[in-house]
């Protein structure tokens, strides 16, 4: 012990010798207009302070007071002693943790919200979030509302009897309409709710607002095809409400696209690993951008997607092989009521992704446009 501290007395007279020769070092060098670097970067006694812990990263659950994907981040003044900055060790409990990553129900149980930071990584050459962005964080809600309603069985976002019978969901359509995209660093928060649809079917609504403002930005509405097993556990969840009112709603017919009637082909598209969900199917949300393939690059460019609807038709996997087919909806079909949502679009197309060998059918699309310089955002 002795000599541990003889050594320690020793470091700390080296150390004190050292601090003295670098400030006279600093001091004639002000002399001669030169200033340390210490100086350039000293922290000011106020600034922010990141709450973090070695733990367990996802423990930080907070932004600017927000609960947000796991992420926290909160102002704090620094503390400061002897030019040393100090990081504050936080861990909070697991119930608080908990409630961050999935987020909690409303209104009786009936809708699940959740909030997200949109990343600079989902964001793309409008420095927005995407419409692929949107449909993640749509699918990751719905998903996390099974999770957390007790429903969930051992399947990816399947309930106990679809686990039991093998089963998983089937989506057959969703359409989604944009009012306004976010950009990096926003704050999004997602309501999500289901109800019967038909005999044999499920509607599952969302809507996603500005948490700061609390516009709503987004309204999605998809149906699934649904067992008489599996309706039985959702009816107690069932909200007989709608996201987008019935006369607002594309429920049109998406005609065929053909090689003859398209106006543009994009062949060559192969599904990579990476593009596998849990059940080793395409995940839907990247049909999307195989879907964009085909279209214009002056219309990417000069303008903004503020609708989407997709009619899916059958699974692809990693073996297929692709095409997309894209065409004016105007040189597609003469029936002017093709489309019933009533909106007036700068550009409307109907899109066909087909599998390039036997071309069959995989998701027939539309989508609507605005121009960026005609509408502001």
């Amino acid at each position: 012990m002795a000599s541990m501290a003889k050594a320690s007395n020793v470091t700390s007279l080296f150390l004190g010798g050292a601090c003295k020769e670098e400030n006279r070092k600093n001091e004639a060098m002000a002399k001669l207009g030169f200033y340390s670097s210490w100086n350039l970067i000293k922290p000011k006694r106020k600034g922010l302070l990141l709450i973090a812990s070695a733990k367990n990263p996802h423990n930080l659950d907070m932004i600017n007071g927000r609960k947000v994907n796991g992420i926290s981040a909160g102002e704090a003044p620094y503390t400061e002693k002897k030019n040393t900055v100090l990081i504050k060790e936080h861990v909070p409990c697991k119930q608080a943790q908990a409630a961050s990553l999935v987020g909690r129900f409303v209104e009786d149980r009936h809708v699940y919200r959740q909030t997200f930071i949109i990343r600079s990584y989902e964001t793309g050459p409008d420095k927005t979030a995407t419409m692929e962005t949107l449909m993640n964080l749509l699918q990751e809600t719905a998903l996390n509302h099974v999770r957390s309603s007790g429903l969930a069985g051992n399947g990816f976002g399947a309930t106990r009897e679809m686990s039991l019978r093998k089963l998983i969901w089937v989506v057959t359509r969703i359409h989604v309409q944009v009012e306004r995209y976010s950009c990096w660093g926003d704050v999004v928060e997602i309501d999500t709710w289901v109800d019967a649809a038909g005999k044999n079917a499920m509607r599952r609504d969302w809507i996603i607002r500005d948490y700061n403002t609390q516009e709503i930005i987004t309204r999605a509405t998809r149906l699934t095809k649904i067992p008489e097993q599996v309706r039985e556990e959702v009816i107690p969840f069932y909200l007989n409400r709608i996201a987008i009112a019935e006369e607002k709603n594309d429920i049109g017919k998406i005609d065929k696209l053909t090689d003859e009637n398209a106006e543009r082909i994009r062949s060559g598209l192969a599904p990579r690993w990476s593009d596998m969900d849990a059940n080793q199917h395409v995940n839907n949300v990247k049909y999307i951008g195989w879907i964009l393939e085909s279209v214009p690059m002056d219309v990417l460019e000069e303008h903004r997607l503020t609708s989407m609807t997709l009619e899916y038709r059958r699974e692809c996997r990693k073996s297929n092989l692709l095409e997309s087919l894209t065409s004016s909806t105007a040189n597609v079909t003469e029936d002017s009521n093709n489309n019933s949502n009533n909106r007036k679009a700068d550009l409307e197309y109907t899109h066909l992704l087909r599998m390039q060998d036997d071309m069959a059918e995989i998701v027939r699309a539309r989508s609507e446009w605005q121009s960026k310089d005609k509408h502001s955002w």
